[in-house]
């Protein structure tokens, strides 16, 4: 109850100053992993949460589905097409450099082993831009800088986990099973557009009405059973949750438009969920079993590795200045790292507290960096800050009108 507690304490507070966040540089993401950090073990004691916990593995899980999802649906085949060009080049291109460029240091500045080096090459590839919503969330950023970044996002982190298995069976000198993980990111792929699919279809028949108020459910409803479907089937949930959100906003765009206001909600509830549970795990003791190669190695995978990787991908592109700039800055560490450095940790390979510790380290300063830095950045882009937030006070008309 403590952690329940806890959650209700820092969501109330964020969204106290949410107002002030969407102004600076204050920033939501930051205080549900501060407030872990807070009542985890390292600080005052109040939770204990181990990183093999069931609730972390399934949290995180959740999470990632559910901003997949959401996101895919901000994503439907006609933004695809037309941003496919810069997409295609984040994917194919900046990331298979960025797991490269964290190998290399990965190998002489921690001293991992080269397959366990190209496993958290392959763990920290994904990109989140869920905490850089002043930028992938707001209307008056260039629209295809957003669709870069969302579509990236999006489609990186099923991707990852391929390789993500294959250096995972190599450090532990087992089958690497590719054709068996090709299944399963096909598989997914196919369940996230037959599933919305059908059901989109469904829904044109005159006899299958929704009442305007349950009509956000139905997506939700998509969704629950694409989680269970993958789950048990061992379908990629991630690349199913971005394939059936796009697939459900190009065949009902009317449902996803229904749906985007609660999705976001929900997003944004499992997201501060995980990050105060993510906040926990980081721990003084941790943190002092990494050597100085591997902060240097954490600084130099965010600095350094993504904004190389990604200006090298976009070049010769009609992106101006700024914005090649924001893309290169904007690759956040997010659930999907999470979610992989677990599959490490549990692997029980020889370095597998190593990895995790990284992965931690480097995701945590992520989200401080970039969860800190959308809204100057958005300002340089030329995006002002929102205006006439509600201050809690009553206006002038409304106090003359009860007079």
């Amino acid at each position: 109850m403590a952690l329940v507690l806890a959650f209700g304490v820092v969501l109330l507070v964020s969204v106290s100053l949410s107002g002030v966040a969407a102004r600076t540089v204050l920033s939501t993401s930051l205080l549900f992993l501060v407030a872990g950090a807070v009542i985890g073990q390292g600080g005052l004691g109040l939770v204990t949460v181990a990183p093999d916990d069931e609730l972390v593995v399934v949290l995180a899980d959740v999470a990632l589905f559910t901003v997949l999802f959401t996101d895919g649906q901000r994503a439907n085949l006609r933004a695809l097409r037309e941003g496919w060009r810069l997409s295609g080049r984040a994917l194919g291109l900046a990331m298979p450099l960025t797991m490269v460029l964290i190998a290399v240091p990965a190998h002489w500045l921690a001293g991992l082993d080269w397959p366990t080096a190209f496993l958290l090459g392959a763990i920290l590839s994904p990109t989140d831009p869920v905490f850089a919503s002043a930028i992938v969330g707001r209307t008056d950023v260039p629209l295809r800088l957003r669709r870069l970044l969302n579509v990236e996002s999006g489609l990186n982190d099923g991707l990852a986990l391929p390789f993500v298995l294959i250096f995972l069976a190599t450090a532990a000198h087992r089958e690497s099973g590719v054709g068996h993980i090709a299944l399963e990111l096909v598989l997914g792929v196919l369940l996230g557009i037959v599933i919305p699919a059908a059901v989109a279809l469904a829904w044109r028949l005159p006899a299958l009405t929704a009442e305007p108020r349950l009509q956000a459910l139905g997506p939700v409803a998509i969704a629950v059973v694409l989680y269970g479907t993958c789950h048990l089937t061992h379908a990629n949930p991630y690349l199913a949750a971005f394939a059936a959100g796009s697939t459900l906003a190009t065949l009902d765009h009317l449902a996803a438009e229904q749906f985007e206001p609660f999705g976001d909600l929900l997003s944004e509830v499992t997201k501060f969920a995980a990050l105060l549970v993510f906040g926990a795990l980081i721990t003084p003791e941790r943190l002092s079993h990494l050597t100085i190669g591997g902060w240097v190695l954490a600084v130099v995978a965010i600095v350094l590795v993504r904004p190389a990787a990604m200006l090298v991908s976009l070049l010769r592109t009609p992106l101006s200045g700024p914005e090649r700039a924001a893309a290169a800055w904007f690759g956040p560490k997010g659930f999907a790292s999470v979610v992989y450095g677990l599959l490490a940790l549990q692997s029980g390979i020889p370095d597998n507290e190593v990895v995790f510790d990284l992965v931690a380290v480097t995701i945590a300063l992520s989200i401080v960096l970039h969860s800190s830095t959308d809204v100057p950045v958005a300002r340089v882009l030329r995006v002002e800050p929102m205006d006439n937030l509600p201050t809690g006070k009553p206006a002038v008309g409304d106090v003359a009108t009860r007079l």
